[in-house]
């Protein structure tokens, strides 16, 4: 397994990483003989991150991955999340008691990295954060810290969903140790410009402000939740773009598929091969629904990233706005 630098933080990561969220959804859903099974080919594999959250299944995959990986010799990275409610104040308080709960579930004294879960906009509203809120007096840069500095995360992010330039400043103030940023080969605008025909919605500039700053960067959605991984999407997937329409995403997909054929490997293959392309990011989170996935992204690894005639192939659909191919 080829193992990369944790942007400014000297830590080196497995390239792909064992997502444990609802889309992939093994640790919420999966019987326990399975979940053991995926995790044991991960570890062999040489895979040594594990991402969950408070908000997926409520807690339930933050219970199993405890349980996983205290029946195992290997102390892998484990990285997690919360998501504050601006309406109730108290954001450092907030972010301390999401954790001790985090903690307690996952049965660790400290986790890898503790990242913020909510969007980012300019404005604050719902459960969206605006910068002053994320960056100000007492805000969720302020509680991050608190607990890095209390020895219960050694490492603290960011969720880089929402307004792409507020997501970027925040990036930009240097305060953040990673990022997840939003990246796939329907929708590669956080690493570079788009072409003027592409439609969707730009996260341009995110994964630049990331490496002025070494912030980390763990690639997230690089299967779309779906979309790309296979021909016809699952009956629930959640847009985390704004102003995205999933029938709209599968027809690029397959437009995209059909320019590239079939030389490649199977398409989650070839998507996580895609975000594996990109030099600016540090690991890509695949959720795993299954042991077979584990496998699927083993072998997408051992690949490694697509050769350059795939990716100007690529570059040909997203000038034509995925006209290509169709």
């Amino acid at each position: 397994m080829d193992c990369r630098p944790f942007g400014k933080t000297g830590l080196r990561v497995s390239a792909v990483a064992f997502g444990c969220g609802r889309t992939g959804g093994l640790l919420i859903d999966g019987d326990m003989a399975d979940r053991r099974l995926a995790v044991r080919k991960a570890l062999d594999g040489g895979i040594n991150w594990f991402d969950t959250a408070v908000a997926y299944g409520d807690g339930k995959s933050e219970a199993a991955l405890g349980e996983l990986l205290e029946e195992v010799p290997e102390d892998p990275y484990v990285s997690t999340k919360v998501t504050v409610d601006p309406a109730r104040g108290d954001l450092p308080g907030q972010i301390e008691e999401s954790l001790a709960g985090s903690l307690k579930r996952l049965r660790r004294s400290s986790v890898t990295v503790l990242q913020l879960h909510n969007r980012i906009d300019p404005a604050a509203g719902g459960k969206a954060l605006d910068l002053e809120k994320v960056l100000g007096a007492d805000g969720v840069a302020d509680g991050l810290e608190r607990v890095k500095e209390k020895g219960l995360a050694r490492f603290i992010g960011l969720t880089a969903l929402g307004d792409a330039a507020a997501a970027a400043d925040a990036i930009a103030s240097g305060r953040f140790d990673s990022a997840q940023v939003f990246y796939n080969l329907v929708n590669p605008s956080a690493a570079r410009p788009m072409p003027a025909d592409w439609t969707g919605q730009s996260l341009t500039g995110i994964i630049a402000a990331a490496q002025a700053t070494e912030t980390a960067v763990l690639a997230i959605r690089v299967l779309a939740g779906g979309i790309i991984a296979l021909p016809k999407r699952p009956p629930r997937v959640s847009m985390m773009t704004k102003d995205t329409d999933p029938d709209v995403e599968e027809q690029k997909a397959a437009s995209a598929f059909r320019a590239l054929g079939k030389n490649y490997g199977s398409r989650p293959e070839v998507g996580i091969r895609f975000a594996l392309s990109c030099p600016g990011i540090s690991t890509v989170l695949v959720g795993i629904g299954a042991p077979a996935h584990v496998d699927t992204a083993l072998k997408a690894a051992a690949a490694g990233p697509l050769p350059e005639a795939a990716l100007a192939r690529l570059e040909q659909v997203y000038a034509a706005d995925f006209s290509v191919g169709a």
